[in-house]
């Protein structure tokens, strides 16, 4: 798990990037999909899924996208980070096992707001199997009364 650090929108820098590495296990799956009530059978069925297209069970889609999620909270830009918009386009499956990298970085600025865009990619090996954009609006040092995150 990635350590929280918290920036500030001053503290951030178009080129800026942060990665998080994640091994997708099977109770990972089962439990999005309890959390969420996605009980596809592709992604809970090993039965069902040798006879789909990918042979094997995979991971929810947003599973996935929740890895991005991950890194903007815990570390770019941080708690108190809120998202404006995603876009999500899903290029490949990942398959239970696969160590997923998720790459975010800082595309551009908007001070007048607040606001920062970032790309969003997530590779298997050096395949990318999601990739998009993240708005999200980020506090200012100028801003009084940011609750700072407690372990």
């Amino acid at each position: 798990m990635l350590e929280l650090r918290t920036l500030f929108f001053e503290d951030l820098s178009v080129g800026m990037t942060e990665t998080l590495n994640k091994t997708v296990a099977s109770s990972d799956v089962i439990g999005f999909a309890q959390l969420t009530g996605d009980r596809n059978p592709i992604h809970l069925s090993e039965h069902f899924a040798a006879k789909t297209s990918f042979g094997a069970r995979i991971a929810h889609g947003l599973y996935t996208a929740s890895l991005i999620s991950a890194v903007l909270g815990t570390r770019l830009p941080g708690p108190g980070a809120v998202y404006v918009s995603q876009t999500l386009n899903f290029r490949a499956p990942v398959r239970i096992g696969d160590t997923v990298e998720v790459t975010v970085a800082v595309a551009e600025l908007f001070p007048e707001r607040q606001r920062a865009r970032l790309t969003c990619i997530c590779r298997v090996r050096n395949d990318i199997v999601l990739d998009g954009e993240a708005l999200v609006k980020v506090p200012s040092k100028m801003a009084k009364g940011r609750p700072q995150p407690r372990l």
